[in-house]
């Protein structure tokens, strides 16, 4: 939704980004797992970028990690809270603290348990979810006689607050395009595959299909809400109050009472999923950083204490006041997508290793790294805090491509080593 804002050009992020970058990261980062014993993707990094770039990954990862499941818990608690006091609710149940302990003690059995034992009987219920509200949200806008404006007739930024294209609206497209994130899961998933067979169907497969509802949701945002002098100020007043009051209003729009409820699964319940499979990514990570088995329960307290004890600081600091994730959220964005160019970066070294054309995760990997510097150096939560450098185009533009050529350079280096050998 928030990509929308940008205008119907974010359709061709969406559609070319997940073909030729998001499901290429995700095969990748999946079958590289599965090909290593389920390593988690630090370790993966760490066999085919060597053992610094190990160690980085590693307290990426688990910091990364912690912060996500963090903010998916806080975020469905407070929306909770939010529909249940319209409904006239009070007490113990109207109060944000009493929902997020409820949701962390859930993630901490999901996090300890295994993954089939509950996750892989809630997920397809979830799954179906998203997929009947992409469905009935692109049935429900013409069907509202709503007309999603073609993508030529608007070819230009259409963002009220006049924020460039490039890089930005590459890195707030995230899991609709391409997604770091995804990288941490896929070694769950890698761990349950029977054949090397399904990898193409669980990965790729499964990304495309998240590119096809990411196009369902911008296409919503595009054609749903009022444009003025040519902006889209109309989905920028709804996302005021945030992702999921827009995602709500959509269904609510488009579906009626049935997509209230849709969306209350949808925005509350599908959060929470990713929360507990990113606290659960974190524990596998420590396993295989600090050598600790996990087949016992024992070993298993060992980690998920200290982890959901991390997370349950940081999202009761943040539910009493304390503690703010307003900042640390706007660099998940850009970590997010600069962990998806490690990983492809990854998928290169080890495709010029086997002699294979590793043309296919080059580059897309050079892109990121365009995508990821250049929004480093302008940002203004990253290098933008500098006045001189806040949205600079002049400066970040070059940046990127350079950082860029330089990647490339070091990477058709090491490349050509293997190719001589």
């Amino acid at each position: 939704m928030q990509g929308a804002l940008w205008g119907p050009i974010v359709f061709l992020w969406i559609t070319f980004g997940t073909i030729f970058a998001g499901a290429v990261h995700d095969y990748f980062a999946g079958m590289l797992s599965e090909r290593n014993n389920g390593a988690s993707i630090s370790e993966v990094i760490g066999i085919y970028l060597g053992p610094t770039m190990k160690t980085i990954m590693r307290v990426f990862s688990v910091v990364l990690l912690v912060m996500v499941g963090t903010v998916f818990a806080v975020g469905p608690a407070g929306l909770l809270v939010k529909l249940l006091t319209e409904k006239g609710v009070t007490g113990p149940f109207a109060q944000t603290t009493v929902w997020l302990a409820i949701i962390l003690i859930y993630y901490f059995i999901a996090t300890f348990i295994s993954i089939d034992a509950i996750i892989g009987r809630i997920y397809p219920v979830f799954g179906f979810c998203l997929i009947a509200m992409a469905v009935g949200v692109i049935i429900g806008i013409p069907a509202h006689s709503y007309q999603i404006p073609e993508i030529w007739a608007n070819f230009r930024s259409m963002h009220p607050a006049g924020t460039p294209i490039w890089s930005f609206m590459f890195i707030t497209v995230a899991c609709g395009a391409i997604s770091g994130f995804h990288a941490t899961q896929s070694p769950l998933m890698a761990r349950c595959l029977k054949s090397e067979r399904q990898g193409h169907f669980v990965f790729y497969g499964a990304m495309v299909a998240e590119g096809c509802i990411a196009l369902i949701w911008a296409a919503a945002g595009c054609s749903l809400y009022e444009v003025t002098d040519g902006l889209s100020t109309g989905l920028a007043a709804i996302l005021a109050d945030g992702q999921s009051a827009a995602i709500y209003d959509v269904c609510a729009t488009t579906m009626g009472s049935v997509g209230v409820i849709l969306a209350m699964l949808g925005v509350i319940a599908c959060p929470i999923t990713s929360g507990d499979t990113a606290f659960r990514s974190a524990r596998l990570t420590l396993a295989d950083w600090f050598k600790i088995d996990q087949e016992s329960y024992v070993n298993r307290l060992k980690l998920c204490i200290p982890v959901l004890g991390a997370g349950a600081f940081l999202g009761f600091g943040n539910t009493l006041g304390f503690l703010s994730y307003t900042v640390i959220w706007r660099y998940f964005s850009w970590t997010n997508q600069t962990l998806a160019m490690i990983v492809l970066w990854a998928g290169s070294m080890y495709l010029a290793k086997e002699g294979r054309n590793y043309k296919i995760c080059m580059i897309p990997a050079t892109f990121m790294s365009a995508v990821s510097a250049t929004y480093f150096v302008m940002a203004p939560e990253c290098l933008g805090m500098i006045p001189a450098l806040t949205n600079n185009t002049m400066i970040a533009y070059p940046a990127g491509i350079i950082v860029a050529v330089a990647f490339l350079a070091i990477f058709l280096k090491s490349a050509k080593k293997y190719k001589a050998a």
